[in-house]
């Protein structure tokens, strides 16, 4: 039995309730009580750490779509890309991810596919919780910074790939007008598989169509999509009002405008919402020239664009994306973790285990400081990282 951890002195984000004058005990991986500070000396032998009364502990956050980060990328199809990567996304407080592939040559994916599948045990930061496929089952007329190798749906390859992928690919990305879609969505949700909308120019119907089928996500909602016209509602239009569908948003102040964010927040609630990052490797880089999916990116001031300006990925942090969509709409901290933990985890059917803080859960918890930086990262009671 490992020795317990006290967590104490901070404020616990429990819920949707902050609570104060609770420590938190850890042990074996796991959340094993709450107990009031000042009954911190009746719970020895215990490793106990104690922080200020402004800190808050909060779920470990989840990053459902992210390519990339601090120079490496899932397409390296390399273990070493995988391990940076965790690490990194520990630093943040992500405690777990979905790595995701871009729209390149099938050999390319495919090795993508097994290095995750090979490796993802190794990683000793954030956990890859899966494979997100974006792509290549998308529209060439909404490619955004995907490269230019899509195709029509095929549950043959698909099949082929999740047996490569041992069995880790949790969530695709699909374009519903494309041939044969709507029988590719039944059949991956036959598999287990959670089917996105995105990268998309499908009408209206044909998004309903979709969602009818199984669709249940939407890939960061409005970008690379149909947007909303009055006569039209188009992809956007019939994701943002379907209460059977979750949707992605990319809050890093390029991808939407505020009133947007705002306007998904108001029609969806928390409750239907995913933070992500969509990140690529320049993050934690700074400025410069990247690589993304076989095409040159530059960054400059935050934004991420291939040559023409079309935006490609971004180099946001999930703490960032919190504190922007506390700003843009006036929601709470605890509604803005809970897009970011308890959404994602209850995505990849986790919810049981991760995505809030209760007795019994894995004890994936970050604290934030009195700016609501990330101090400390824990995965199942280990620290992952600590500033």
């Amino acid at each position: 039995m490992n020795t317990p951890l006290i967590l104490s002195g901070m404020q616990i984000l429990m819920g949707d309730q902050l609570v104060k004058d609770q420590a938190v005990l850890i042990q074996d991986g796991l959340i094993k009580a709450f107990f009031p500070h000042q009954m911190v000396a009746h719970h020895q032998p215990a490793e106990v750490r104690t922080y200020p009364h402004e800190y808050v502990l909060i779920p470990g956050l989840i990053d459902l779509h992210v390519h990339g980060v601090n120079g490496k990328d899932v397409m390296d199809a390399d273990p070493e890309s995988l391990l940076v990567m965790s690490r990194a996304l520990a630093a943040e407080g992500v405690t777990g991810f979905l790595a995701t592939t871009m729209t390149m040559s099938h050999d390319r994916i495919e090795a993508a596919l097994a290095a995750v599948a090979d490796r993802a045990a190794e990683v000793t930061g954030a956990a890859i919780l899966g494979i997100h496929l974006e792509g290549p089952f998308i529209a060439k007329a909404k490619l955004g910074a995907q490269g230019n190798l899509s195709c029509d749906p095929d549950i043959h390859l698909m099949r082929r790939w999740q047996k490569i992928a041992k069995e880790n690919i949790k969530l695709v990305t699909v374009a519903p007008e494309l041939p044969s879609a709507i029988s590719f969505i039944q059949a991956l949700r036959a598999m287990g598989i959670v089917v996105s909308v995105g990268h998309t120019d499908a009408t209206y119907e044909q998004t309903c169509a979709a969602i009818a089928a199984g669709c249940s996500h939407a890939t960061h909602l409005f970008n690379a999509m149909r947007g909303m016209h009055q006569r039209e509602p188009g992809a956007a239009g019939a994701l943002l009002l379907s209460d059977c569908v979750t949707a992605e948003l990319i809050v890093d102040g390029e991808h939407l405008h505020p009133a947007i964010v705002d306007l998904c927040l108001r029609v969806k609630g928390a409750n239907r919402l995913i933070l992500v990052s969509d990140a690529m490797r320049a993050k934690c880089l700074g400025d410069g020239e990247y690589e993304l999916g076989g095409q040159s990116v530059r960054v400059r001031d935050r934004k991420a664009t291939l040559a023409d300006g079309t935006l490609a990925g971004s180099v946001l942090q999930l703490p960032t994306a919190i504190k922007n969509i506390m700003a843009y709409t006036g929601c709470g901290l605890a509604e803005a973790v809970r897009m970011a933990s308890y959404q994602p985890a209850c995505l990849l059917n986790m919810e049981r285990h991760k995505g809030s803080i209760e007795i019994g859960k894995d004890a994936d918890v970050v604290m934030l400081d009195e700016k609501r930086e990330v101090a400390l990262t824990l995965r199942s009671g280990d620290p992952i990282f600590s500033k």
